[in-house]
């Protein structure tokens, strides 16, 4: 699986976590979804990873997913921000996954 942050994305994540200490994960979170087929994504910042998170390749920022929820993700993705809306974007060449995807600092 390889991420691309775009430059706005990169920038925006950066600033919203000011250099705070944890890891990044592009969480696929199932809560109040009914089922696991119909989750969505965030930018989560936590202080530790559970077990099963595994670094994806990016070209920059790093960044972890769930193994057991990579199957719901495609292989090559891009966040971008979108500041009309203020939120990120997660998309790839098939399809936009997320268009709002929100960031939670978990600290």
């Amino acid at each position: 699986m390889y991420i691309e942050w775009t430059e706005r994305a990169a920038d925006k994540i950066a600033d919203k976590i000011q250099g705070q200490e944890g890891f990044l994960q592009l969480k696929y979170d199932t809560d109040g979804c009914g089922c696991v087929v119909s989750g969505v994504t965030a930018l989560w910042l936590v202080n530790e990873l559970d077990e099963g998170n595994e670094r994806v390749e990016t070209n920059g920022i790093s960044l972890y997913v769930e193994k057991s929820k990579m199957i719901f993700l495609d292989e090559v993705m891009k966040i971008d921000f979108v500041p009309e809306a203020n939120s990120f974007q997660l998309k790839s060449p098939n399809q936009i996954l997320n268009p709002r995807m929100s960031y939670f600092n978990k600290i």
